[in-house]
């Protein structure tokens, strides 16, 4: 078991079933033993949802008949409840889920040749009201529960596995990505976001390598720093899109409280494993941030810091104010980075035509596309 797990004492609420996703073993053990029952069955439950994937009581077989209905009268393991699932032409899919509480979220699942990628959102909505993000048009309702967020990797696999048994296969046996940046800032979520981080690695969890799991964020300073002190520590992607304060400010309101200087301080400072590199994610908008200036100013913004830049063309909302860069502009940009020895990519979007690319999600209610 990996050590560190944060332990939260659990607290039973008899006005509606417990839910026993989300929770470390130390909190489903506590649960049993309240039950009169054996510790260890929290052991044997936190294995059974996580690497056997069982959540109905029923498939339970290792326990009783008589704790079986116990729990199916007092508990429950809540998976989110599809709403809508679309499929890209690119074979990007993205689910529009429902929660307990009716709130509605998206998780993107992106398969690749050589691995699949799951973009999770963290919270319902957003508060940072980023200007090129169609997600902070809905504003923010609230943060997501550990449960709820790993209840999406859980729901996508499931629902992966309900396909063709061949492309079912298939797609388990290649390397999981997560990538916290759907819906929602994670770092204002950090308690809830740190829970749902050690389920996903624990080796008797979800077992997803942590060096596969990226978290990212607009630039929160002291979550940052606060999060450089985790049990377990994410790959860390930095929203820049801009190399000055008063574009960066006009494009992502936060900078106005934690300007660049002080952001890439903390990101000299965040602990990095041999051969990892900090992540900086740069939109490229035409005429606002693409000019040859900007990839020679980002080139010393980022001197000194083991970074790489993600490229990325600025994905068209409905909104319509701004347009993305040109292509030959974007490849222009890239040269000068990497004529600088600036690792540069170009990331093509995926998911665009069904609103599943970056700074998309909105939770479009399309009509329903099966995947």
């Amino acid at each position: 078991m990996q050590a560190g797990l944060i332990r939260p004492s659990a607290t039973i609420r008899e006005d509606r079933p417990f839910e026993l996703l989300g929770l470390a073993p130390s909190e489903l053990r506590d649960y049993f033993q309240s039950m009169g029952e054996k510790g260890f069955h929290g052991d044997q439950l936190y294995r059974a949802i996580y690497s056997r994937r069982l959540f109905s009581f029923d498939r339970l077989t290792e326990f009783s008949l008589q704790l079986r209905q116990a729990l199916s009268r007092t508990a429950s393991i809540t998976l989110p409840e599809l709403e809508t699932a679309q499929r890209s032409v690119d074979g990007t899919t993205k689910y529009l889920l429902r929660l307990s509480d009716g709130q509605r979220i998206e998780a993107v699942f992106i398969p690749e040749p050589s691995r699949n990628t799951l973009c999770l959102s963290t919270q319902v909505g957003c508060p940072m009201d980023c200007r090129f993000c169609l997600t902070a048009l809905l504003g923010f309702s609230r943060n997501l529960t550990a449960a709820e967020i790993v209840g999406q990797i859980l729901f996508v696999q499931a629902n992966q596995d309900k396909g063709e048994t061949g492309r079912a296969s298939s797609e388990r046996s290649k390397p999981l990505n997560i990538v916290l940046m759907g819906m929602g800032e994670p770092l204002l979520n950090l308690e809830n976001v740190v829970k749902a981080l050690q389920l996903m690695s624990d080796g008797d969890g979800l077992a997803i390598p942590v060096h596969r799991i990226t978290l990212s964020t607009v630039g929160l300073v002291p979550k940052i720093r606060e999060l450089a002190q985790a049990p377990v520590i994410p790959n860390l992607a930095i929203s820049l899109s801009a190399t000055t304060d008063e574009i960066r400010s006009r494009l992502m309101p936060v900078n106005r409280k934690y300007p660049i200087q002080a952001l890439l301080s903390a990101c000299s400072d965040f602990p990095l494993p041999r051969k990892a590199r900090l992540t900086f994610e740069y939109v490229l908008i035409d005429g606002i941030n693409d000019t040859d200036q900007d990839a020679r100013r980002l080139v010393r913004l980022l001197s000194g810091l083991r970074s790489k830049v993600n490229l990325l063309p600025l994905n068209l909302g409905e909104q319509g104010v701004w347009r993305p860069s040109p292509p030959q502009r974007i490849v222009t940009f890239q040269k000068i980075l990497r004529s600088k020895g600036l690792p540069a990519f170009i990331r093509r979007p995926r998911g665009a035509d069904i609103y599943a690319a970056c700074g998309q999600l909105h939770r479009a209610q399309a009509a329903r596309n099966t995947a």
